[in-house]
């Protein structure tokens, strides 16, 4: 007695071809998922985060509420880098950390510029940057590698970014 045993082609089977169809769309998803939080990722996740400093004044487009003055307040802004461009968003909080007011801008320069560039230096200060909240232009300045950014009015700035 002799029996023979076929052993067939395991992807062959009925069910290893719904596996792999499966797959594809599993892959697929996976991919568009990955695209996705690569595009609106950079919306959660701020490239860098500055203080504006106490000495600088609020820029413009703030408005303080009733009662509070310039030393009651503190203004944080974060940077976003997209594909599309980069944005800055400030926060207005008071002394206990409430926030009084959100205000999203656009950064009008593609990196920063500096009114005195060395040739051969990497690390150049300061650094400006125009940004618009509202309609109205502030000019950013980042005077050193630190965490802090003043509002600046100094005439040859803004000579220099029109």
């Amino acid at each position: 007695m002799s029996a023979a045993f076929q052993i067939a082609d395991p992807w062959q089977c009925p069910l290893s071809k719904v596996i792999r169809r499966v797959g594809r769309y599993v892959l697929l998803g996976t991919a568009i998922t990955v695209l996705g939080f690569t595009i609106t990722g950079c919306e959660y996740f701020p490239e860098s985060t500055f203080k504006l400093a106490t000495e600088s004044r609020l820029p413009k487009w703030v408005t303080l509420p009733q009662g509070l003055k310039r030393s009651d307040v503190s203004i944080t802004m974060n940077y976003y880098v997209k594909p599309w461009g980069s944005t800055a968003k400030f926060v207005l909080q008071d002394t206990k950390g409430q926030t009084l007011e959100k205000a999203d801008g656009e950064v009008k320069c593609r990196e920063p510029f500096h009114l005195n560039p060395r040739q051969g230096s990497a690390l150049e200060e300061p650094a400006y940057e125009g940004i618009i909240v509202n309609g109205t232009t502030e000019m950013i300045e980042h005077k050193k590698m630190e965490p802090i950014f003043y509002v600046t009015d100094d005439p040859i700035v803004w000579r220099q970014y029109r």
